[in-house]
């Protein structure tokens, strides 16, 4: 499994950006989320979204700012609007070939991407 996270960069607080990730060597069945880790800080559950079921599942304090997706070729992505400055941090994409009820937790996970940078400026 091979996991390649991008789109990150540097926006405005208020802006938006679309992070992708490029995900092979598994089958739809895995499945797929984001997690983001700010300096100094314990990475963070941010959304995820089931495989087979493709329900989605979102930290609470973002739900409606985030939205997270999937298409047909495996590439996962997450909208992330009205940006704001507490949102910066390295974003990761992460599988799992089965879901957990406790896929919030980093440790359920042991496939990840490099990380994307996400810095919002006020």
């Amino acid at each position: 499994v091979q996991l390649q996270a991008s789109g990150g960069g540097l926006v405005q607080a208020g802006g938006s950006l679309r992070l992708s990730c490029a995900a092979s060597g598994l089958l739809r069945s895995y499945s797929l989320g984001w997690f983001r880790q700010a300096p100094g800080k314990e990475r963070e559950f941010v959304a995820a979204v089931r495989g087979g079921t493709s329900s989605k599942y979102y930290l609470p304090s973002l739900k409606g700012r985030f939205t997270i997706s999937r298409d047909n070729s495996n590439t996962l992505y997450l909208q992330m609007n009205s940006l704001k400055p507490e949102d910066t941090a390295v974003y990761y994409c992460t599988a799992r070939p089965v879901w957990t009820t406790a896929y919030y937790n980093p440790g359920q996970y042991n496939r990840w991407g490099q990380g994307t940078q996400v810095t919002v400026s006020s």
